[in-house]
């Protein structure tokens, strides 16, 4: 085992790279086994590499900054933090395995995936790529072919979430998300191909088509869990929190739902042996939910965490937030694409809690009723009028 020597570090700093590369890892993990995605896997791999290193001069660093037991009530909630957030990027790493070890899922139950709005890019930037030394604000990839550069890897470094200022160089692995038509016209400037994973073929696999609804649940409720997770502490928010614990037990319900369809379904499949696929990622999943409540459980146990990790957060180019639609708003009985939340506030809902429901993802057809709760991401300006425009 590799001696990890502890080295000075900036504590904020640190905080907001985990919790960066945890909701990346669990973003390209799910992305790389739905879609057999082995380069996304393999980028997950060096954002688990990542997430471990940080995490002892972290914890170096919290140790001695505690100078009194105040201080130490304080930074043990961060501690917490910091643990979760590996975890979660481990959990990532073993969702990624399933491409990496070769376990697989099922064909049939890729076959019966959605197709996604946006599809997900690795792309190693070329030796002679006319992009090196401009900046992403010069490139323009999101104006121009509506693409999102998320990640840039040079080497073992990240610099995720880039801003404009972001350069490019030679064997950048960068990391973007956008259209079909846009993310194979990006990778062509930065390869000089265009190499765009094909989705698999569609089929009628009769009940084996629930295996793929559960599954993109699982996803969705997952990823909400650890966005919300975060936001909760930042925000001191307890009903943010509780609804992290709602996801967890949804996330329970779904694990049990495919651990049954996995015993039903061994006839139903030509290769059975990929159903332990499944299995592989419902317990991932499990992991990554159960995380992210350890994190929100600190706002609901009363426990208060060192205004560090609250700034910390807060530099995130985008927020989570949750409000709910009264029943004398302009929201209510109104769709999503009839309001045009996005377009307008910048807000893109996440989810909507409705009862004891959950709607995951809204679509724009999705129909607002009073007394839903609207958990959605975006700006923080954003936040302030969407929540007022969701009040009478």
């Amino acid at each position: 085992m590799d001696e990890i020597a502890y080295r000075s570090q900036n504590v904020r700093e640190t905080l907001v790279e985990l919790k960066n590369t945890s909701e990346l890892a669990v973003d390209l993990g799910y992305a790389a086994a739905l879609y057999d995605y082995r380069g996304l896997a393999e980028e997950v791999v060096e954002l688990e590499a990542r997430a471990d290193s940080l995490q002892y001069p972290a914890k170096i660093a919290l140790m001695l900054a505690a100078k009194r037991s105040t201080d130490a009530e304080k930074l043990v909630g961060i501690v917490q933090i910091v643990e979760a957030a590996v975890r979660i990027t481990n959990a990532a790493a073993d969702i990624a395995a399933i491409v990496l070890n070769d376990i697989g899922l099922p064909a049939e139950v890729r076959a019966t995936l959605p197709d996604a709005d946006e599809v997900l890019m690795r792309a190693t930037v070329s030796e002679d790529c006319e992009a090196v030394g401009s900046t992403l604000g010069e490139l323009a990839f999101e104006t121009e072919s509506g693409v999102s550069v998320i990640a840039i890897r040079r080497g073992s470094e990240w610099n995720i979430a880039p801003d404009d200022e972001a350069t490019i160089e030679a064997r950048d692995v960068v990391i973007g998300s956008g259209s079909d038509a846009g993310v194979a016209a990006v990778q062509e400037v930065l390869t000089g191909r265009a190499d765009v994973t094909e989705p698999p073929p569609r089929a009628d696999v009769g009940a084996l088509g629930r295996a793929s609804e559960l599954v993109i649940d699982l996803k969705n409720i997952s990823e909400l869990a650890v966005g919300l997770s975060y936001a909760a502490i930042l925000f001191d928010d307890a009903d943010l929190a509780a609804e992290v614990r709602e996801l967890e037990t949804r996330s329970d319900t779904l694990k049990s739902d495919i651990e049954a369809l996995v015993i039903e379904a061994g006839s139903q499949v030509t290769e059975p042996s990929r159903l332990r696929g499944l299995l592989h990622l419902a317990t991932a999943s499990e992991v990554i939910c159960d995380a992210a409540v350890s994190i929100a459980d600190i706002v609901l146990r009363d426990g208060s965490v060192h205004p560090v990790f609250g700034r910390a957060i807060g530099e995130s180019d985008e927020l989570i937030t949750t409000t709910i639609v009264e029943s004398a708003s302009g929201l209510a009985g109104a769709t999503l694409e009839e309001l045009e939340l996005e377009e307008r506030t910048g807000m893109s809902v996440m989810a909507i809690h409705r009862n004891a429901d959950w709607i995951l993802p809204p679509s724009g057809g999705t129909r607002l009723e009073p007394d839903d709760v609207l958990i959605a991401r975006g700006p923080d300006d954003g936040v302030e009028l969407l929540r007022s425009w969701s009040r009478a």
